[in-house]
């Protein structure tokens, strides 16, 4: 019975116990439901899937199906950048405590419940708590956020060398309070159109009415939601990999003021997709999003600049390659701040051009290649914030040596490869006409689907290296647990 408490305290108890968990259900949905995409329909797989499972699949629902796959996954983020949180930032224990066990069970019940009501036909029970536990995330956001407050005097930051006020109010964490407070004012934005379902309002996919001249409130609304919070994730996660890397100097001085001002009037300019100021309300957001760039590009010149420095101190003079190969040596290090870089050639800059372009040339395409682009452009922003945590995790449970190479390399090659075969996917039509594109989307195809599968059987061997260790009376979890309590002690 003891040995079932102490497993039961390291995953539930400890970050890394309650991240393991998270990245472990994540993975399990993604490769459960990822059977039923269009290219496993293709190959015979889907319909085993379904029959073996027992699946109620009714092709009229299947947007609303989608939605609830697209929440749970993301509440599972959610709460993973959460346990981030709250591990790296000085909060008192009742917060710590009661926002990390809300947004746990918040998180199991919408991911548990809400796919057994899409998927395994519509027990409404299963509805209802899947919305309780979406609620209990929004709770646990109104705490976190309390628990963020940066005027409190007790998280004062007394060092000159990182960001603050001329009293001492701490920038970077006023940062953090600001995205916290403004996810959980804009996740209002998806809740206020979910509360309509079933009263005049129906489901439907933002890619679906793109070309639409007239939106409603709610359709406006919806859109706004599903870009806004995604842009909140990446925003939090920038942050936390900034305080992960002990981000200070005269760039991060530079940076939280930024990072501030940028999240502010992005949150501004989508809520202002619902008002009036709806035809300025993307120039809004342009200019939101330029300061929070910025802040991560500047989060990237410093951390390079300080891993070729610390590569390089043993030499009185590196040259290129010494420096190259400095900045490199350590992917867990180096590929976060890679992948934000690698982020604006595959969606960020995509996007920025797709609606400079808009009129001229992406509406003069067929419907379906618009769809795409959008589709592509949002999973593959999703995909590199996932990659981002599987890196911070690798570091934080302590791989070394060539397990961390491997394990590292492998997830910045194989995503990298997927995510530039489907960026080019989604521009295809920039360079190659639709009666000669066969062979290139083959091709396209093979490394898009080679790329994600290998990076899941490399997800699925450290899940399962994990579930094995979880059985040794004294394995590595155990270690984690002794170390995450004296880093505690010694706070």
């Amino acid at each position: 019975m003891q040995a079932i408490k102490d497993r039961f305290n390291f995953l539930f108890s400890s970050t890394k116990g309650l991240i393991l968990v998270a990245i472990a259900m994540i993975g399990l949905e993604t490769a459960l439901f990822g059977m039923l995409s269009g290219p496993m329909a293709e190959f015979g797989v889907r319909d085993v899937v379904v029959r073996a499972l027992k699946m109620d699949l009714v092709q009229a629902e299947r947007e609303g199906r989608i939605i609830i796959l697209y929440h749970s996954i993301a509440m599972a983020i959610i709460a993973i950048e959460t346990y981030m949180v709250t591990s790296l930032l000085k909060m008192r224990e009742f917060y710590k405590t009661a926002v990390r066990a809300l947004v746990t069970v918040g998180y199991l019940l919408a991911m548990i419940f809400g796919m057994g009501f899409a998927y395994w036909g519509h027990n409404w029970a299963f509805h209802g708590l899947y919305i309780t536990g979406l609620s209990l995330i929004f709770f646990a956001g109104v705490l976190l956020t309390i628990a963020l407050w940066p005027w409190n005097k007790e998280y004062y930051q007394p060092d000159n060398a990182y960001s603050r006020t001329k009293k001492g109010v701490d920038l970077e964490r006023m940062a953090f309070f600001a995205t916290a407070l403004t996810t959980v004012i804009s996740a209002l934005f998806g809740a206020v159109p979910g509360s309509y379902f079933g009263n005049g309002f129906e489901t439907f996919l933002a890619e679906n009415i793109i070309r639409y001249p007239h939106k409603t409130v709610m359709e406006y609304s919806v859109i706004g939601h599903l870009h806004i919070m995604l842009a909140l994730i990446g925003i939090m996660l920038t942050l936390i990999i900034g305080r992960w890397l002990n981000f200070k100097g005269i760039w991060h001085k530079i940076a939280m003021p930024l990072m501030i001002l940028g999240t502010i009037v992005l949150n501004l300019g989508v809520w202002g997709v619902v008002t009036p100021l709806e035809p300025i309300a993307h120039m809004i957001i342009y200019v939101g999003a330029t300061p929070s760039m910025l802040a991560a590009l500047f989060l990237l010149i410093w951390s390079w600049g300080k891993l070729m420095r610390e590569g390089t101190a043993h030499l009185e003079k590196p040259s290129f390659g010494q420096n190259i190969s400095a900045l490199t040596r350590d992917p867990l290090k180096f590929g976060p701040t890679w992948q934000m870089l690698f982020m604006n050639f595959t969606t960020s800059g995509i996007g920025i051009f797709m609606a400079v372009k808009l009129d001229e040339i992406f509406r003069v395409w067929p419907a379906r290649e618009e769809r795409i682009e959008l589709t592509g452009h949002w999973h593959v922003l999703s995909a590199i914030i996932a990659t981002i945590i599987l890196l911070y995790y690798g570091d934080i449970i302590g791989l070394k040596g060539r397990v961390r190479r491997w394990y590292g390399w492998g997830i910045l090659l194989l995503s990298d490869l997927a995510f530039a075969s489907v960026t080019i996917f989604e521009m295809k039509r920039l360079f190659i006409s639709e009666a000669e594109q066969q062979p290139l989307v083959n091709l396209l195809m093979y490394l898009m689907d080679f790329g994600l599968a290998m990076l899941l059987l490399l997800l699925a061997i450290v899940m399962v290296w994990r579930l094995v260790d979880l059985f040794k009376p004294k394995g590595r979890w155990a270690e984690e647990v002794d170390h995450e309590l004296a880093a505690e002690v010694s706070k």
